[in-house]
């Protein structure tokens, strides 16, 4: 385990994190991105050397820089905001295999479907007192309920990547 991945409290600083998404639209001609502007966090890494803690994002918060197809992300075709506000990957354990890589288990809840999502997490920047980790994975929208798909313009797979950088609280 790295050095700075120490046993305490570890808070997401989310002026300093990012989580976007990327999806291949319209039969494969357009890539609509998008940030989530709203992220929080934290994690507590126990004596055992378990860790638990969860990235929190705020659906209405995602911005692909479109007005109206923001709005057609928050409605009931995709995010559900009114019924489903956040998004939740509730990390249940974090193994370092090599020093700056972290094999990331955990559960992604989105539209209040739950399913498990292991990510393997590289540590950018590291110190006593902070982590970054970056990622980069891929979710079937499918399985959460967000199956609009009109005139076959949405396939495959959406990409999601982050650079989360917690620091540390306490001991």
């Amino acid at each position: 385990m790295t050095t700075a991945v120490e046993t305490g409290l570890w808070q997401l600083d989310a002026t300093r994190s990012t989580v976007a998404i990327s999806h291949v639209t319209m039969w494969g001609m357009v890539t609509v991105k998008g940030a989530f502007g709203t992220v929080t966090g934290e994690g507590e890494v126990r004596p055992d050397g378990t860790v638990h803690g969860a990235v929190t994002l705020d659906a209405a918060s995602l911005d692909t820089q479109h007005k109206k197809r923001d709005e057609h992300l928050r409605s009931a075709d995709f995010f559900d905001v009114e019924h489903h506000p956040t998004l939740v990957f509730a990390v249940r354990d974090a193994v370092f295999p090599r020093k700056d890589v972290a094999e990331v288990e955990g559960q992604l809840t989105v539209r209040g479907v739950s399913r498990p999502q292991t990510v393997t997490a590289q540590v950018t920047g590291a110190s006593a007192d902070a982590i970054t980790l970056t990622t980069e994975f891929t979710v079937d929208r499918d399985q959460f309920g967000m199956s609009w798909n009109r005139l076959g313009m949405m396939r495959g797979l959406t990409a999601v990547t982050s650079t989360l950088r917690f620091t540390r609280t306490s001991a």
